[in-house]
């Protein structure tokens, strides 16, 4: 039996997030999210040794994705 997590509030003020922060909020896998980021679909940075994800990114990857695919058949 799984447990119900609440959904985290999401803090404005964030510029940089980990891969697994920006997973969180696209609502995908961890490897589907690094896979975005080494296609370059998904922007990242460097920051010494770690890899993040500006928070504006997300936001524009998900534009890109209506732009591009938000033309859905309606449901019957």
């Amino acid at each position: 039996m799984t447990t119900y997590e609440p959904e985290q509030t999401i803090d404005p003020t964030v510029v940089l997030l980990t891969v697994e922060e920006a997973a969180r909020r696209l609502r995908i896998g961890r490897t589907l999210c690094f896979r975005l980021i080494g296609t370059g679909e998904l922007e990242s940075v460097p920051v010494g040794r770690l890899r993040r994800v500006p928070a504006a990114a997300v936001h524009e990857y998900v534009a890109r994705l209506r732009a591009t695919r938000g033309t859905a058949a309606p449901a019957a």
